[in-house]
């Protein structure tokens, strides 16, 4: 759509690094926010939320590797291009949880309830993030009839991601971008119905995320790579997480667990 934001003579802004960083910085601004109505210290959240952007980062592009591992090995000059791509989100997601259960448990925070203060952050932060998917070609959707299908003509858009076009193709991006919102709302409101337990807000993410991108996969077009022949990696990775968090959800559930302000001040003492 609009893959090159700003040009200011040998400068060139994309639009897709521009919103990018303002996913990051919108999801740890909500982070922060629910840290302090929770009584979690801001400077040990904050680093949290740095050492998470830095690993979603990194994480993102080392699946990417992998699953495109022929593709960079046999063309070593497609590393460069690895390093514009934003890779594969359940990468940076995996790596996030894996850095942030280290920090938590080293710094001694709150576990769930740390991980729930994030929970939101990440989808309000990942709907912008599929904002810049849309306007920079990635991740495009199969060829399509549909009246909303969206057509490419930007030739930087095919250069950078390799995006067909002027051939209609499901708005992948948008549904991603919907559903994460939707999921932000579903994940806002529950915390305000029912008896909650820390860990519900996150595990109910990581439910409702890979029951979504299952089922999104199945309209992306672009090569993502496969697992059995069958699934795409993502769809293989949510497969794996759905019974995971459908479990933890039952487990924290029956726990007696102390209200988020009270687990937090544990914590800190």
């Amino acid at each position: 759509m609009h893959p090159i934001l700003l040009e200011l003579g040998p400068v060139t802004i994309y639009t897709y690094g521009v919103l990018l960083a303002a996913a990051y910085l919108l999801g740890l601004k909500l982070a922060m926010t629910r840290a302090k109505s929770r009584g979690l210290d801001d400077a040990r959240v904050l680093d949290l939320g740095i050492y998470i952007i830095i690993a979603a980062l990194v994480g993102a592009k080392l699946l990417l590797l992998i699953v495109d591992f022929k593709t960079y090995t046999s063309n070593p000059h497609a590393l460069l291009d690895l390093l514009r791509e934003g890779g594969v989100f359940y990468g940076g997601l995996i790596l996030a949880v894996m850095v942030a259960m280290l920090y938590i448990r080293r710094m001694r925070l709150p576990l769930w309830t740390t991980t729930d203060v994030f929970a939101p952050g990440i989808a309000l932060g990942h709907v912008v993030g599929r904002f810049g998917c849309f306007f920079a070609g990635c991740c495009w959707g199969k060829p399509t009839n549909a009246p909303w299908g969206i057509t490419f003509h930007d030739l930087n858009a095919t250069m950078n991601t390799g995006v067909p076009l002027d051939l209609k193709l499901h708005p992948t991006q948008l549904y991603e971008a919907g559903a994460e919102a939707l999921i932000l709302a579903i994940l806002l409101l529950s915390e305000r119905r029912g008896k909650g337990f820390a860990g519900r807000t996150f595990w109910l993410y990581m439910l409702l995320y890979s029951i979504s991108r299952f089922i999104i996969e199945f309209y992306r077009g672009d090569s993502r790579g496969m697992v059995f022949g069958a699934l795409s990696t993502s769809q293989f990775v949510s497969v794996l997480l759905v019974p995971l968090a459908l479990v933890m959800l039952f487990i924290l559930s029956r726990r007696i667990q102390p209200a988020p302000r009270a687990a937090a001040q544990r914590a800190a003492a």
